[in-house]
């Protein structure tokens, strides 16, 4: 019998040599003459581990890792094609700590299944949410996402059945879904994980998405610093084509609906969905005005749906299983799991999906493991670069979007970086303005001006210029730009900036070494 290594062609598993253990694999197995085959998985998340090695034995799976080009051939002397005892040795990886703690809803098959087999996307149960939309009226797929309690996952959090709905009920000869890729904050790499490990169950979201709304049409807008995933989404389409999943009969049905990969030119601001519209029908990519909203004027004009990846790849769940299941999950009205993406300096980084409702403190100290450096953590990122800082004291806040906005942060796309108590606050604070004033797309004045002006007066600060006056300009300029810009890129910058002043005050005050030298 032929016995299946799996090796993740996942960009994460990729920058840590994964292309060179596959190589050298398949030397070993050529060597040897053995009678095994190299399936190259997504990832399972656990970045520490990778490249994390698997081999489907008649027990069921072993991994191993992190494993690197030299230990191949100390592997198979091992006997690593029957699981045997190694220093890398992980066991069954379902049940390592990480793994085992996760309710995997979305990501139920990523690093699993041959992220490129229909076949084996089917026997791990895909495609069933999509047979049971094509058997009911688009009104009741509506009602159904609506009532799982789904919202965005790509930041905002707004109800997506309000939003299809919209769409739904908007009379138009044409109507699109596009899916929102560009998965810019740092952090985040959940949108990237399932593009390259588990891309039909986007294409299936978005084919319902399609069904529930009446549009035929759909895109799928990548960052052009995902060449890994614009690659395997591309195949992924032509496989779904060739089968029948897409095209003017989606599985036989008389529902019409295909889709294309469309690649982003690495502007931050086209993840805010106006631009990303402008974007993609050839246009410089700046915020519109609304309203119109986009599910009523959107793309070329016409209703659009516009969805981050992670909710549209949430859909099948809701339409195979039923919207209370998904529902049961989370707390208050944050329903269903998050993928919290876990970076920076954490002792464990990775992606842990869970239902909301952990705590910052559980995230960050018993899933995360605390720094790699082993210093004390003194303040946990949460949102990308938008996204406050929050320090201990609030590490008991819910993962929860209504929680966290409560304490004046956000969850965005749900990704946490981990700063140790070597860092700088003040540097973080410039760091926020600085990155807005080169990522504004230049529209509003409050974006394009007040960050190049945060980015002087911080400086003033850290030179001890009028430090009380300057602070109380830095506020004045967080405000006008919070409530004065047209999108969240310049409306979101004062979060971290007034996080770090208001959380590390200390930070912000002349060292005595920095006294001297003045």
């Amino acid at each position: 019998m032929t016995v299946t290594i799996y090796i993740p062609r996942d960009s994460g598993a990729l920058a840590l040599g994964a292309e060179k253990v596959a190589k050298a694999v398949a030397q070993e197995i050529e060597t040897r003459g053995l009678d095994a085959k190299i399936v190259r998985n997504g990832s399972r998340g656990l970045y520490w581990l990778e490249p994390m090695v698997e081999v489907a034995t008649e027990a069921g799976r072993v991994a191993y890792g992190p494993v690197s080009a030299k230990d191949v051939a100390s592997l198979f002397g091992a006997g690593l094609i029957a699981g045997g005892e190694h220093k890398l040795s992980l066991g069954d990886p379902e049940k390592i700590p990480f793994l085992a703690k996760q309710t995997r809803l979305t990501f139920a098959r990523c690093g699993i299944t041959d992220p490129l087999s229909l076949e084996d996307y089917r026997t791990h149960g895909g495609l069933k949410g999509l047979e049971n939309a094509i058997a009911m009226t688009p009104a009741d797929v509506v009602k159904q996402v609506t009532d799982s309690g789904l919202r965005g996952r790509g930041g905002a959090g707004f109800p997506t059945g309000i939003k299809w709905k919209t769409v739904l009920d908007t009379t138009a000869d044409r109507k699109y879904i596009v899916c929102n890729a560009d998965e810019g904050d740092s952090a985040t790499f959940a949108d990237r994980m399932i593009m390259e490990g588990d891309p039909f169950v986007l294409i299936e979201g978005m084919t319902i998405a399609g069904i529930a709304t009446g549009a035929t049409k759909g895109f799928v807008y990548i960052r052009s610093e995902y060449p890994h995933a614009v690659a395997t989404m591309q195949k992924a389409v032509e496989v779904a084509r060739k089968a029948g999943v897409l095209g003017v009969n989606v599985m036989g049905s008389p529902n019409a609906f295909d889709m294309e990969i469309r690649v982003g030119a690495g502007a931050y601001v086209c993840g805010e969905e106006t631009s990303l519209l402008n974007s993609l029908e050839g246009k410089r990519g700046i915020v519109r005005a609304k309203p119109p909203l986009p599910a009523i004027q959107g793309l070329f004009g016409k209703p659009t749906v516009i969805n981050n990846v992670i909710s549209l790849a949430s859909v099948p769940i809701v339409m195979d299983r039923g919207a209370q299941h998904y529902k049961d999950f989370g707390m208050g009205r944050s329903r269903g799991t998050i993928p919290i993406q876990i970076a920076g300096n954490a002792k464990h980084g990775g992606l842990f999906e869970a239902a909301f409702g952990l705590t910052l403190g559980e995230i960050v100290d018993e899933i995360g493991g605390g720094t790699v450096t082993g210093r004390p953590v003194k303040a946990v990122q949460v949102g990308g670069p938008l996204g406050a800082y929050f320090p201990r004291s609030l590490f008991d806040t819910p993962f929860d979007y209504e929680a966290f906005a409560a304490k004046d942060g956000l969850i965005g796309h749900a990704g946490i970086t981990v700063f140790d108590d070597s860092a700088d606050m003040l540097k973080q604070a410039r760091f926020a303005m600085e990155f807005c004033a080169i990522e504004s797309c230049g529209k509003c004045t409050p974006c394009r001006i007040g960050s190049t002006r945060g980015v002087e007066t911080i400086d003033k600060i850290a030179h001890n210029i009028e430090p009380e006056k300057n602070l109380a300009l830095v506020t004045d300029l967080c405000n006008t730009m919070k409530f004065g810009s047209l999108c969240a890129l310049g409306g979101f910058t004062p979060y971290p900036v007034m996080s770090a002043i208001n959380h590390f005050p200390e930070d912000f005050r002349p060292t005595p070494v920095a006294q001297a030298a003045e």
